[in-house]
């Protein structure tokens, strides 16, 4: 049996009745939303956005990695990003684990992962001030674009900005 036939059979569906709408791979609303691999959130659907409008980053965490800036920085010069939100959430499996524990529960399984740095947050908050200052200091990105951050409730839906966007760096007028 083919571990990927539902989605496959799906995707069948989806392409029979599917119209090219001719967008650019451009992000629409010149937003880059960085967040966690969690299930729960859909960050085109909580930010009032459509296909097309923002490019999406996801990783366990939603944490800021070299792989995070290497896309931002193709993001911003290449897909028309000028601005990011970096979204932590409630209930997040990073915050409840260290990166002790999660070796502990991979190496139970057969696999030692020592070599692997997961990024586990011991409080989520201060890492949320952190990675978005590592986007604003980044020297491949433009000092004066904004990036805020802020933590996305998956009981209630709303989301608590923790780091405003920098006073000195504003969005681009969108008019």
């Amino acid at each position: 049996m083919d571990p990927f036939a539902d989605v496959l059979t799906a995707n069948a569906e989806y392409a029979r009745t599917f119209v090219d709408d001719g967008r650019p791979g451009v992000a629409g609303v010149g937003l880059a939303v960085i967040t966690c691999m969690d299930s729960r959130i859909s960050p085109l659907d909580m930010l009032g956005l459509v296909k097309g409008d923002a490019k999406i980053l996801r990783n366990a965490g939603a944490r800021v990695t070299d792989d995070t800036l290497r896309t931002l920085v193709l993001a911003h010069y290449l897909l028309g990003v000028d601005r990011v939100l970096l979204l932590a959430h409630t209930d997040c499996g990073m915050t409840k684990n260290t990166d002790g524990d999660v070796h502990a529960k991979v190496l139970a399984q057969g696999v030692d992962s020592r070599s692997i740095d997961f990024r586990t947050i011991a409080d989520q908050r201060a890492t949320l001030v952190t990675d978005v200052q590592r986007i604003r200091s980044w020297p491949f990105l433009p000092p004066a674009m904004p990036v805020a951050g802020g933590i996305y409730d998956v009981r209630s839906g709303a989301i608590e900005m923790v780091v405003p966007a920098d006073a000195a760096a504003e969005a681009p007028s969108r008019d």
